[in-house]
């Protein structure tokens, strides 16, 4: 993970591991201690945002090719006149995904991260600064597509959703449970292939997602018709109404 492949390094933070430093000696584990310290004071600030102007942020988390984007593609076009969505795109390069959400009429926000495998708080905080909070019901964070680091680092979101597309195997939710366990919603994607794989068996990839001690919903989805996606849409319904009608942490200070 971040701690040995030091991609906890990222171009918002760089600053922060390369800062002057009193003592000698300081051990990597240090810097990275120090760096998460930084990166959860930072999601603190970006959730204290949220709150203020009531929008719901949500991370969005998968492996690449997984259907993040398609599936954001197809919640605007049916819920975009109910909702105000606004979209942060993360990806090591180029602007598609961004492209693609523009392209249904509603902001977006590409951070392009280089080198690292996920996004972080101060990336966020930067992007959030293209964006009128006021316009914006429920932001969505589409991370980058990886099962590991996205979901060691608190962007200040609210809720995590995390994808498990039918291609790759139900048996994902062991081999990655940081990323399963705090899933507030599992999305079981590309269902519409169960039928021509045949190898993939949802009630298995649930009892693993419980073998974590997670009892989030695990849903069956698809984006290929309107009727795959309604567990999904009814979710995200009942997630903002149950935001809308919570007291915001900025509200009760």
């Amino acid at each position: 993970m971040c701690e040995t492949c030091g991609c906890s390094v990222t171009t918002a933070n760089e600053r922060l591991a390369h800062s002057p430093h009193p003592e000698t000696g300081k051990s990597a584990v240090e810097v990275i201690e120090r760096l998460l310290k930084a990166n959860d004071h930072e999601a603190a600030h970006n959730r204290e945002h949220f709150d203020r102007h009531n929008v719901l942020a949500i991370n969005l988390m998968s492996s690449p090719g997984a259907g993040k984007t398609t599936l954001l593609e197809h919640t605007i076009e049916t819920l975009g006149k109910d909702l105000r969505i606004a979209v942060i795109e993360g990806d090591l390069e180029t602007e598609r995904d961004a492209d693609r959400i523009r392209a249904k009429g509603v902001p977006a926000v590409q951070i392009t991260t280089g080198t690292a495998c996920h996004l972080d708080a101060h990336m966020v905080h930067k992007a959030l600064h293209q964006l009128d909070l006021s316009e914006v019901d429920v932001l969505f964070v589409e991370n980058v597509g990886n099962l590991v680091c996205p979901a060691s680092f608190d962007l200040g979101h609210h809720l995590n959703v995390a994808l498990l597309s039918t291609t790759e195997g139900d048996d994902k939710p062991s081999k990655y449970p940081v990323m399963f366990r705090g899933a507030d919603v599992v999305l079981l994607t590309k269902c519409d292939l169960l039928e021509v794989l045949g190898d993939f068996d949802p009630a298995a990839a649930t009892a693993r997602v419980r073998a974590l001690a997670n009892p989030a919903p695990v849903l069956e989805v698809s984006t290929r018709t309107a009727p795959g996606l309604s567990p999904w849409l009814d979710w995200l319904r009942a997630a903002r109404e149950s935001a809308r009608s919570a007291p915001s942490a900025a509200a009760t200070r």
